[in-house]
């Protein structure tokens, strides 16, 4: 990917999604803890994976994922997702967006430019099964629903994927 595409929000503000840097980490972990705190209230647990992550785990996961992330006019990162390819398949991982700016389409956009960029036939995902508007965001994106699993008492993870041609 080279440069930035840009996204006009409803309201005009222009968005720029582009791969994430390394000196981007610190911010992208920062809306992470803030952008998951929805779902840890959800779940009635703050010890889920993403409220734990530290940088070096970030940095680590960067080494082997592409990260993507959405930048306002100001150049504050409002948006992030992570995403690569194991076995033929793009997996899809983390996709906040600050609870601020939540709803305008920045989580669709910033799927769309992952799955844009790489060239696969199948993408995949997953989140809690008592994320509702996470799977309704997926399943209008052409996801569809293909495992479950239950990880507790409290959690079962939800797994979607999308089958699609790859560009020739």
């Amino acid at each position: 990917m080279k440069g930035s595409c840009h996204y006009r929000m409803p309201n005009g503000t222009l968005l720029a999604i582009s791969v994430a840097e390394k000196g981007d980490l610190q911010e992208i972990l920062a809306l992470q803890h803030l952008a998951y705190q929805s779902e840890a209230a959800l779940l009635n647990d703050y010890t889920i994976q993403p409220l734990q992550q530290t940088l070096a785990d970030i940095e680590s996961e960067f080494a082997t994922s592409l990260f993507l992330k959405a930048a306002d006019e100001q150049e504050t990162i409002v948006g992030s997702v992570r995403g690569r390819m194991v076995d033929g398949s793009l997996c899809i991982g983390k996709l906040i967006v600050h609870p601020s700016v939540q709803g305008r389409g920045i989580g669709t956009a910033l799927l769309d430019e992952i799955e844009r960029i790489h060239d696969c036939n199948r993408c995949q995902l997953f989140t809690s099964s008592k994320s509702s508007r996470n799977i309704r965001l997926y399943e209008r994106a052409g996801y569809s629903q293909y495992k479950e699993e239950k990880i507790s008492d409290s959690l079962q993870f939800v797994y979607l994927q999308k089958i699609r041609r790859p560009r020739s």
